[in-house]
């Protein structure tokens, strides 16, 4: 095992040996039921219930924004969970699986892609977690000063670091910890807060168009599973491979989406029954949601707030991690979760103490990331299809691979044009990006009303994407995969 691929062992702190390697058979443990754990852990957030102004954001009925909640969330953990079977059959990380599809040189595109977007939300949920100490401390009256912010800057950035260097059990331990008591604080909120709701004032909404609906779910697609698609095979590869696949693709479809289901739906009621409530969630998605909380329950409220938000960045760190060594950085696991520890205490100083108004910009530029991830995942999941056999794992790892070829020409121009199409078909809905008014320039020539139109804020990028990625990939590439089967197993 090389540097790159290993760290020492560490018995006091249990520092996760492996990196980018395959996992030892003697080292897979475990039931795809713990699958659960993590992926609920980081999706039970009241952020989610913030989703439900978002969503009826859209104009639609208490019944649209419901399905919309449902639809969006099952169907985007769904592809979390059918990547996961990948890291059963590879026993690798994500993005090295991914060098079966592209080349070990042609994932370099995906690979820096996802590394972005990693990298760049860990950033933003730290940024969130501190601003949102600041705001529960400054209704207590504590103070939501520099002092405040940089207190919670530490915490939260100290346990998310530590928990990218342990590692894969130290995580998955952490997981089930904060799921456990987060599902119990959120419940307070919500029986705490329920006597908001009106059923009577919810149900008078009236019915958007479908062009709506189909933009609310792609919205709940985007902002929860489709986000964690190129690192779900990082938690299923130390599965043993007798795990059920059925299992494998159950539990983080399961895990991720019951949360948000539920959390997104109440939201819905909550705002559907207070429009100013509404309002003010659109502009500080998690302080709005404590104005209607006695003042007692704050801490608690904020204790989950940002246990929700770290939970998510923890899962981003251990990731990332692996993504910068897949792209070659030739350190151990450790020292690149650390080195992206770095980099997000980095970016979030400027966001939080440097340019304020530079978190919606960030986030916009993340949003438009989104669509090559989700070109990339339809080229993944095409690819793990047409798969009869499993990886050969020795070979993605090796640069003198005679199975894995360099680059995969088709597979990288499917993504760009799969990526570029999908860009025709979204805009900025932040409204905050810069440089970014191009986007959206399919939305008039197809009819679908232009920028401004009906269609404009229905996402339909992404999913288009996703689609040309796996349709484009599985009708030029089936005899490709099968060569390169036959020659992983004469080798």
């Amino acid at each position: 095992m090389s540097a790159a691929d290993a760290a020492v062992r560490s018995p006091g702190l249990g520092i996760e040996a492996n990196g980018i390697n395959v996992i030892d058979e003697s080292e897979r443990k475990g039931t795809p039921a713990q699958l659960f754990w993590p992926w609920c852990a980081s999706n039970v957030s009241v952020l989610a219930v913030s989703y439900g102004s978002f969503v009826l954001g859209f104009g639609l009925s208490l019944t649209q924004a419901l399905v919309a909640a449902v639809l969006g969330a099952v169907l985007s953990f769904l592809l979390v969970g059918l990547v996961s079977i990948a890291g059963k059959r590879g026993s690798a990380p994500t993005l090295v699986l991914s060098r079966a599809a592209f080349g070990r040189f042609g994932n370099t595109l995906p690979g820096a892609v996802s590394y972005l977007l990693l990298v760049g939300w860990e950033t933003v949920l730290v940024s969130l977690a501190t601003f949102a100490t600041a705001t529960v401390f400054g209704r207590l009256g504590w103070g939501d000063g520099n002092l405040t912010k940089v207190v919670a800057f530490l915490v939260v950035a100290a346990v998310i670091v530590a928990a990218g260097i342990l590692g894969f059990d130290a995580i998955m331990k952490l997981q089930k910890w904060l799921t456990v008591a987060m599902i119990v604080v959120t419940f307070l909120y919500i029986v705490l807060t329920s006597d908001h709701v009106s059923l009577s004032k919810a149900g008078d909404l009236p019915a958007g168009s479908f062009s709506a609906l189909l933009g609310a779910t792609v919205l709940v697609m985007t902002g929860f599973g489709v986000g964690w698609v190129n690192t779900a095979a990082d938690y299923s590869r130390y599965l043993p491979r007798s795990s059920s696949a059925r299992g494998v693709v159950f539990w983080p479809t399961f895990g991720g989406s019951l949360p948000v289901v539920i959390l997104v739906a109440y939201g819905v009621l909550l705002c559907a029954s207070d429009d100013k409530l509404s309002q003010a969630v659109a502009l500080d998605p998690i302080g709005a949601l404590t104005t209607i909380l006695p003042t007692w329950f704050l801490v608690p409220f904020a204790l989950v707030a940002i246990g929700g938000l770290v939970s998510g960045a923890v899962l981003d760190i251990y990731s990332s991690g692996l993504t910068l060594l897949t792209l070659g950085l030739r350190t151990p696991r450790w020292v690149a979760a650390a080195i992206d520890g770095v980099v997000m205490i980095l970016g979030t100083i400027y966001i939080v103490w440097v340019a304020d108004s530079f978190l919606s910009v960030f986030i916009a530029f993340l949003i438009i990331l989104g669509v090559p991830m989700s070109a990339w995942c339809g080229v993944f999941l095409a690819d793990l299809m047409l798969r009869k056999h499993d990886y050969d794992e020795g070979m993605l790892l090796d640069p003198a691979s005679p199975a894995y070829r360099a680059v995969n020409p088709v597979a990288v121009v499917v993504m760009l044009v799969a990526t570029v199409i999908g860009w025709g078909l979204v805009i900025d809905t932040t409204g905050a990006g810069q440089g970014l008014s191009w986007l959206g320039f399919l939305l008039g020539p197809l009819g679908l009303g232009g920028r401004d139109g009906a269609w404009a804020y229905a996402n339909l990028g992404v999913p288009v994407a996703l689609v040309l990625g796996f349709v484009g990939y599985a009708a030029t590439q089936a005899g490709a995969v099968r060569r390169q089967e036959q020659s992983t197993a004469v080798h």
